[in-house]
């Protein structure tokens, strides 16, 4: 599977209270995302709280993916580090584990020239035999990958995907006009992935599409068939859910919309805390208003 278009989800961690993954829940989490038609599904990414945890739940996450999506969907899994060599040897190690792509994320303490950004990114790709989605989060990460960066890390053969969480559109038609299809770009930010897939990204990576699913699907289906109106009427309703992600926080606020759905994934990892009761009210009404969208 080394073509990725469509709806992956970015998926929580449930962690009980004695640091174990909750494998039940997580299963019956993916395998309802499955029968709601996503595409693909990403772990350890931003909504999965990938800083908050360690060597071993991390491993637990990916088999449990793995083994549940059993080849029906991809799964790409999250790698990040400071080092460049610690990040390659959690790609490696994911891709004997039986991922279909790797999702580059860049964690940073010192400052970076862009040489070793593109030398981050390239030591990770070089590490697998697997395509790579690089991520830029500027929000997150205090880096926002540069046109110039971009461009060079589309030279390496398994570099195929962008995730772009940065929000500029302006940004994205300059790299879809200069690098064509050397690099697929997926929209993460919730407010434009209508903008994004109209003008040529090939899909939506984002945790709303967890609590979502059918709605995010069906939002990239009537881009398919060129139904504009529709579609835009869609993602207009759709925005509702960012407004309160924006709000509460993302991983505290999927987690929260998840349990009203019946998926007991547990509590945010600490230092993230519970959403209260008038939050998960209000993050309830607003799912209640998208069931029929």
């Amino acid at each position: 599977m080394s073509d990725f278009e469509g709806i992956f989800p970015y998926l929580v961690s449930p962690i009980d209270e004695q640091g174990q993954v909750k494998k039940k829940v997580f299963s019956d989490l993916i395998n309802h995302l499955i029968e709601s038609g996503v595409h693909g599904i990403t772990v350890l990414g931003s909504t999965g709280e990938f800083a908050y945890l360690n060597w071993s739940q991390k491993k637990d996450i990916v088999q449990i993916a793995v083994e549940t999506a059993g080849g029906w969907i991809p799964v790409i899994a999250g790698v990040s580090h400071a080092s460049s060599i610690e990040a390659a040897k959690q790609a490696r190690e994911f891709e004997k584990m039986g991922v279909d792509g790797i999702l580059a994320i860049l964690d940073t303490y010192f400052p970076l020239s862009e040489d070793q950004i593109v030398d981050y990114f390239k030591t990770i790709a070089d590490s697998v035999n697997l395509p790579i989605v690089i991520y830029n989060n500027p929000k997150f990460s205090r880096t926002d990958l540069t046109i110039s960066v971009i461009e060079k890390l589309s030279k390496i053969t398994n570099i195929e995907y962008l995730k772009d969480a940065s929000g500029n559109t302006g940004k994205l038609l300059t790299i879809m006009n200069r690098l064509g299809n050397r690099i697929k770009i997926f929209s993460a930010s919730a407010s434009i992935p209508l903008s994004v897939m109209m003008f040529g990204g090939v899909g939506w990576m984002a945790g709303p599409a967890c609590v979502i699913p059918r709605q995010a699907v069906k939002l990239f289906n009537l881009v398919r068939q060129k139904k504009w109106d529709e579609a835009i009427s869609l993602q207009k309703r759709l925005w509702r859910i960012n407004e309160v992600f924006q709000k509460y926080g993302l991983a505290p606020c999927i987690k929260a919309a998840l349990e009203i759905q019946g998926f007991p994934v547990g509590s945010p990892i600490p230092p993230l805390r519970p959403l209260d009761q008038s939050a998960r009210e209000e993050i309830n009404d607003i799912l209640t208003y998208l069931e029929k969208a």
